[in-house]
């Protein structure tokens, strides 16, 4: 029993359980006055989360520091003046699909995306550099100017690219990885919905530390595991030959997780259904189907894996029989299971069945449990391949060199589109263990594309509608390289040509799959852009009479109606890929997101007649140009009639301009 203590709840304790849901990087460990460890705010670190600034101060604690870490906190909280432009010439679908491709830096990326998926994203997988010494990081360096950024870096090419080269001679090597890790990181967490995990792929050279920051991050009760990918083998070791990488995973919340992950989805187990299924419908015998699964087993078994143990055949498929009914640990149940063809009781598990008398009859009755010859042999239950749950293990052996076969069958003008993708069936398989059939993947690190594209193949199999949201840098492919070559210029552009590609092929492949219509291999693409507001700034004393004619408009010359959606989409945190669709009422264009959850009309001279048409769809909400109106006490005084008319035939329209 649980003994009351009879005491006032301990509210600093509950504070800091507060601060650390939203904070967990301001939440360390000190001694009390009895010198015992207990939970406490580092408030350095709290001050610097509340302060646009970097705050000096520092002080004794456990925690992970390095030389720009309180950059690197003001970076991920620095708000940006910029927007996602969609591109429909790149995009395929648009209109249709629910997949994001933006190209663009996935620091603003994240940014941007704050208030349209906050909470919303059930699981992202990214493959960061792994700070090699040879690999390319961003340099988040905002404040410095052109000629202090060029100096720090040694490159930046016309598009303001900021990806620096990170040499393992560096004398801020791991500082620079961390301090370009640490603000993504941060933001991406507020993606994750509550139940959300993230998946990080890396090898020896940053494992600890990514260990280490994304215990600061999300919290160390919120660590999943470490899985060890055996990827490779080792011809030519030093000391320890290094066969593996690894996939760091955490949760947001740990406590809010399903307690267990299991997945349906297994290449090993579709072959042993399949195989199963044309044996059992041309042998008719018990004897001789078993007699040829024996055989195909055993010339097969080697590529089995963890499921050599499914070595039965009956009419109701592949089966393993080693799966022990013993009660492990303590007494179980105690009854007698009588053998059909000796009739005497089979010997009992020492520690009896781990099944109630009621469950093994049941069990019985559906033919589930495997005899031995005689009653001598304890029984085994039978588990068919078809009701398979594989379960996620922390090591994984998977061919590291199978991504390269993945891009390669998609690319056969190009020898080697990338260096080292992640194989397709790798990140399938972790997003088959977390994602429901409608659930959100994020990869902000999309390199070749390879999540987006395992997305496809994960809902090609269960029919699901799985979204990916993807951001890729358009980092400068070598002018060496066969890409290059090839004309793709830049990173974001093989990586679309992919997914196009992956797209086609799939449904081609599958061209005879009931639903196959359905399947969404398509993608909006967007890419990231500065503001479509013009930044005006005007001192009292600079202003002159005539000014105010050519300031009147705020909008960039060079940005279209669509783009100004999207820039209110973000704003307004809807999300981007609702469906749209464009009408003229009154001669004006006019854009309905999901019917009539927003409206907008970015057209000059609104007034009441068209506004009384647009009032009678009722929409949540709508959005003008604030100069649309006119310009004036003519401009104010339609803006009043407007509101009136909503007032009058849609009151609870939310009514906005830009």
């Amino acid at each position: 029993m649980v003994k009351l203590d009879l005491k006032t709840p301990n509210f600093t304790n509950e504070n800091i359980e507060k601060i650390a849901e939203l904070f967990p990087n301001c939440v360390t460990e000190k001694n009390n006055e009895s010198g015992e460890l207990e939970r406490s705010i580092d408030f350095d670190a709290l001050r610097q989360e509340l302060s646009g600034s970097i705050v000096e101060g520092s002080q004794e604690r456990y925690s992970l520091n390095w030389p720009g870490k309180r950059e690197a906190l003001v970076t991920a909280n620095t708000p940006i003046s910029k927007t996602l432009r969609p591109c429909r010439d790149e995009s395929v679908d648009f209109a249709n699909t629910k997949n994001i491709f933006i190209e663009g830096d996935n620091l603003d990326a994240l940014k941007l995306l704050q208030e349209t998926y906050l909470d919303k994203i059930k699981m992202i997988y990214i493959d960061p550099p792994y700070n090699t010494g040879k690999d390319f990081i961003y340099n988040d360096n905002f404040t410095a100017d052109k000629a202090e950024f060029d100096e720090a870096s040694g490159q930046r090419d016309e598009g303001g690219r900021r990806l620096v080269a990170n040499l393992d001679s560096n004398g801020r090597y791991h500082s620079d990885w961390l301090s370009m890790m640490y603000p993504r990181l941060k933001l991406a967490r507020n993606l994750l919905c509550d139940n959300g995990v993230i998946f990080i792929s890396i090898d020896e050279n940053e494992n600890i530390n990514t260990r280490k920051i994304c215990h600061e991050v999300f919290g160390e009760e919120n660590f999943i595991g470490n899985i060890i990918w055996k990827n490779v083998t080792d011809n030519n070791p030093t000391n320890v030959a290094t066969e593996h990488e690894y996939i760091v995973v955490y949760a947001k919340s740990r406590a809010k997780l399903e307690p267990v992950w299991k997945s349906n989805f297994s290449d090993v187990k579709d072959i042993l259904i399949n195989i199963g299924s044309e044996l059992i419908a041309t042998h008719k015998d018990q004897g001789s189907l078993q007699k040829a699964y024996s055989q195909w087993f055993r010339n097969n078994k080697s590529q089995l894996g963890a499921l050599d143990r499914y070595k039965y055949i009956d009419a109701g498929g592949v089966y393993t029989g080693s799966q022990s009914v013993h009660n492990p640990g303590k007494e179980g149940y105690r009854y007698d299971v009588i053998h059909p063809d000796t009739r005497s009781p089979c010997k009992e598990p020492l520690m009896g069945y781990r099944f109630p008398e009621s469950t093994m009859t049941k069990l019985l009755e559906e033919g589930k449990i495997l005899f031995g010859n005689s009653h001598d042999k304890i029984i085994e239950l039978k588990v068919y391949a078809k009701d398979y749950l594989e379960k996620l293990s922390s090591v994984e052996i998977l061919d590291g060199r199978m991504g390269a076969y993945d891009v390669r069958q998609l690319f056969s003008e190009i020898k080697t589109a990338f260096t080292n993708p992640k194989p397709v069936a790798l990140i399938e398989k972790y997003l088959s263990f977390v994602l429901s059939k409608d659930d959100i993947a994020f990869d902000f690190f999309s390199g070749s594309g390879t999540t987006a594209h395992a997305v496809m193949q994960l809902n090609l199999k269960d029919g699901g509608t799985r979204q990916c949201i993807s951001v890729q840098l358009p980092e400068l492919t070598d002018e060496i390289s066969e890409a290059f070559k090839a004309g793709y210029k830049n990173i974001a552009e093989i990586s679309k040509e992919r997914l196009r590609r992956a797209g086609t092929k799939i449904k081609e492949d599958n061209a005879n799959k009931d639903g196959i219509e359905n399947l969404d291999t398509g993608f909006r693409v967007f890419k990231i852009a500065s503001s479509n507001m013009l930044d005006v700034h005007i001192s009292p004393d600079e202003t002159q009479p005539d000014m105010f004619d050519t300031h009147i408009g705020n909008i960039k010359k060079d940005r279209s109606s669509e783009d100004l959606l999207f820039q209110v989409l973000l704003d307004w945190g809807v999300d981007l890929s609702l469906p749209i669709i464009r009408e003229k009422i009154a001669g004006k264009e006019v854009f309905f997101v999901d019917d009539n959850a927003l409206v907008a009309c970015f057209d000059e001279g609104i007034n009441e007649e068209f506004v009384t048409q647009l009032a009678t769809s009722k929409p949540l909400r709508v959005v003008f140009r604030d100069d649309g109106f006119g310009s004036g006490k003519n401009g104010d005084s339609v803006k009043i009639n407007v509101e009136q008319v909503f007032k009058l035939k849609s009151p609870a329209t939310d009514i906005k301009v830009i």
